[in-house]
């Protein structure tokens, strides 16, 4: 009896750990930061700046993510700059964005409803742009933030900021074939980008992968 009582104890104490994470993530704005994270190191008030949030707001968000121990911070000068803890919080959070999908019919339905917004634009497959990068006959931009492609990037892919496409396409010649990608499936930065290639007359395709999908299927 007595070994019973004490491995319930320990059932007891060990979910109760588990669910710290899962209290700490009881809140969709804190989900939004660590998806944030994921692309990359960000300083507190750039966070808010991207989130719409304010830096309160997203200090105090902060500090609970920090107790669950699924951020870390440093000091830059004058900055505080937050990344998540490990890898191994990227990797959650995409099997949690997969799990999502799959369980909760209001999750694709949103992104088809995205995705319909844009109708003229048309993906890629990795496969085939795997292909086309291989042979040349593809050019692959970054649109996300430069900080974020400097912590990682699909390799070949060049940096050029959404604010700063429009300056970037002057000098490309016409008949230059492009694939956009930004933070993953659900980021609709991907389909605006590819629509104003194309509207400038560019053939343009929208990457529905991001750098932590692309990472994630090459290790497989």
């Amino acid at each position: 009896m007595e070994d019973n009582q004490a491995v319930q104890i320990y059932q007891e104490k060990l979910f109760l750990q588990y669910a710290r994470i899962g209290k700490c993530l009881s809140s969709e704005r804190r989900l939004e930061i660590l998806s944030l994270l994921s692309n990359g190191p960000k300083s507190v008030e750039m966070i808010a700046q991207q989130t719409g949030m304010s830096v309160a707001n997203v200090s105090r968000h902060l500090q609970i993510l920090l107790e669950a121990n699924l951020v870390k911070f440093s000091k830059q000068k004058n900055y505080v700059i937050y990344s998540l803890a490990t890898p191994a919080v990227a990797d959650f959070l995409m099997s949690l964005w997969k799990i999502c999908e799959n369980q909760l019919s209001d999750v694709p339905r949103l992104k088809e409803d995205m995705l319909k917004q844009y109708h003229d634009v048309t993906s890629i497959s990795k496969e085939e742009l795997s292909k086309r990068m291989n042979e040349g006959t593809i050019l692959v931009l970054d649109v996300r933030p430069k900080e974020e492609y400097e912590f990682e990037h699909i390799d070949g892919a060049i940096s050029v900021p959404l604010e700063e496409l429009d300056q970037y396409l002057l000098d490309l010649p016409r008949d230059t074939e492009i694939a956009a990608y930004c933070r993953g499936p659900y980021c609709v930065y991907t389909s605006q980008a590819v629509e104003t290639m194309q509207k400038k007359g560019f053939k343009a395709y929208r990457i529905a992968e991001g750098v932590q999908e692309w990472r994630a299927e090459e290790d497989d």
